[in-house]
This record gives C-alpha cells, structure tokens and sequence, in this order.
C-alpha cells in the first residue's frame, strides 16, 4: 500500500502542494515548524478522516482561508482517487468521484499508523485514548465493527438524553437500552477476541525495544462483568441520580502492566516511552499481518529523541515495508536525522509550506 500522489489546498500552513511519491523511505527534512508534521497530519487524515493532533478541522484550515482541500491517489490492490474538503458550513469526502455515505465503506481505503509524541498518552492518558487503540485495530480489520460501534454510541447518547430529561419516557428508555445492549455485546465480544491477539506481539515489541526482561501484558477490563442488561437494570437508580449510561463499552479500559504493575502509576518515564512505542509497532504489525502489507508509516520526530537500541527495534518493521514496496515517511531535523536509516531513501526539504526533492 502505497500514496502516489498527494494535493494540498489551504491546508495547515500549505496553499497549495502536487508531489508525487513513490514506493520506499521518505525523509522529510527542515527545520521546526516549517509543515514536516502537517504533511503527515495529512496523510494521516486520509486514512482515518481524523487528526493524529486531536484537533477539528477548522484547526486544519490555513489562516484567513475558509477551508480545506486533500486529495490523493493511492495504491493497495488497486488505485483510488480521494478527496476531502473541509469548513465549518461543509463536508464532502468522495471515493473514486462518488462520494461516501458510510464511513465504513470507506474506512481502510488507506491504511497508516503514525509514531508522534503524542503516543506517550496511550500509557499515561485517559481510558478512552486506550479504547480507540482498539477500535482502531478492529475498525481495520473487521468491516461490520465500526456500523457497530456507530449504532451503539447513538444508542448511548439517545439514552443519555433521555436520562438528562426531568420525566422520562419509559417506552423510548427501553427501546434505546435494549439496542445498546446488543450492540454492547457485540462489541465486547469484539474487543475480547482481539486481546489475545495483539498482547503477545506487544510483549515481544516491548522487549525489543526496552531490551528488558519485564513483561508487558495487555488486560481488557470491560465495565459490564456478567450480564449486561442485569448489570444496567441494577444500575438504574444510579442512572437517575447522575443522568447517564454508567456501564457499557464506552466505560471499558484496557490496562497496561508492566511486570505485574500498572504502567500509568509505576513505569518510569523512559518506560512508558518504550511502552507507548511497542503498542504502535504491535498496530503496524497486526495490520500488516492480517492485510498480508504494511500500512504506511507516519514517523514524526520520534527517532532523534530515542537512542540506537530503541531505533533498532523499528529495523524490521522498515525494513517490512521497503521489502513490501510499501510507505515510510519520517519527519527529522538535520540534526536529528538517524543516519543509519539512511538507505535507499528518498530526501524531501520542507521549509515554509513547500516541498521540493533534496
């Protein structure tokens, strides 16, 4: 999988960009806030309609301009043309010139994984943060999850509002809890699946990139222990006194422990460094296993702040990709950049919203 071409129209600090990439390593070299990082945020876009930033749109729109423009071509095992536009009086995404009804039917057109600063919150951050990691994974891999995962939330926040009115309409009550049961359940059953999965891959992730004999284990903890619709019924009185959904998936955590500890209390910063790296190469290689070719890979900044033993252990994924004629783009400063990565790459300089071949 692979992006061919990529356009820009007022976006971040872009007015306009055409560049052309082929299959391979992309550096992109330039100085702090010169766009290296938007250009990901892009291509990031493309893939999951979001902001690897945990920014809206409107943050994505160039100052003084009323929106933005992202169009691509890219190449799986076959060409899609894309395109996006963005502001705050109108959205249009269009695949191949038709344009998407259902995210779903578009969700894994492009598929890419990015490494940023950002990654060290799935260790120290909110559970929520944790629970996308997963809906991610299976939103990539499982087709019917995201349609899923969508009737649910509306399902919640139907219910939520019910709950928030001063007389509740019983009727409308049990008709919007009945549907976030079965959907809950399913989701659950989702997520259940999907652990056993990815835990070993993160426990071999964190060894090579800690080099340590401290076990990582991933454990979902789902809020609903037994019954869901028993567990909600009890918790109805509750419900009524704080005016929302107590359990459910949208409740769930997915607890890191690293040698049978909470890694958010008790790992050392350099821990939840290395942590939060093995999740997202434990990301890229599910994909790439369950796709049979790796996902692009967004790299911002990461690598110069990591010494040699931690940038090793992204060697064979890199190498993954090159083989598989797939993506790699990484964002560096000179300064920073990690020479012995350096082969066989393609060398873009970025300064002030243009790109140009080095």
């Amino acid at each position: 999988m692979h992006l061919l071409h990529l356009r820009l129209r007022d976006f971040r600090n872009y007015a306009r960009l055409d560049a052309d990439f082929p299959a391979g390593f992309h550096l992109l070299l330039g100085d702090n806030a010169q766009g290296k990082t938007n250009l990901l945020e892009a291509i990031y876009l493309l893939a999951t309609l979001r902001s690897f930033r945990g920014v809206g749109g409107a943050q994505m729109v160039r100052h003084g301009q009323k929106g933005y423009f992202v169009s691509a071509t890219v190449s799986s095992q076959a060409e899609h043309d894309i395109k996006i536009y963005w502001s705050p009086a109108q959205r249009k995404l269009s695949l191949d010139a038709q344009p998407v009804r259902k995210l779903g039917d578009y969700l894994g057109v492009v598929r890419a994984v990015v490494f940023c600063t950002e990654d060290l919150q799935l260790v120290k951050g909110v559970a929520r943060l944790r629970r996308r990691f997963m809906d991610l994974l299976l939103a990539h891999t499982h087709a019917v999850y995201l349609p899923v995962l969508q009737r649910y939330a509306r399902a919640v926040r139907s219910r939520n509002a019910l709950l928030r009115q001063r007389f509740v309409d019983e009727a409308a009550l049990e008709g919007f809890t009945h549907e976030m049961i079965e959907a809950g359940r399913q989701i659950m059953d989702f997520r259940r699946e999907l652990l056993p999965r990815v835990a070993g891959l993160a426990r071999e992730a964190y060894a090579r990139v800690a080099r340590s004999a401290e076990p990582l284990d991933l454990e979902y903890q789902p809020s609903v222990r037994h019954d869901f619709a028993v567990e909600l019924a009890r918790n109805r009185a509750r419900e009524r006194v704080f005016r929302s959904t107590l359990i459910g998936p949208h409740r769930d955590e997915l607890q890191l422990r690293l040698d049978g500890k909470s890694a958010a209390k008790f790992a050392s910063e350099g821990q939840k460094r290395s942590i939060a790296i093995a999740l997202k190469l434990t990301q890229a290689e599910y994909l790439t296993d369950i796709h049979g070719v790796p996902p692009i890979l967004l790299i911002d900044d990461v690598m110069g702040e990591l010494d040699a033993r931690r940038r090793a252990a992204f060697l064979p994924l890199l190498d993954r990709a090159q083989h598989a004629r797939s993506q790699v783009f990484m964002t560096c400063t000179e300064e920073s950049w990690p020479q012995e990565l350096g082969r066989g790459l393609h060398r873009w300089e970025v300064i002030a919203g243009q790109l140009k071949k080095s």
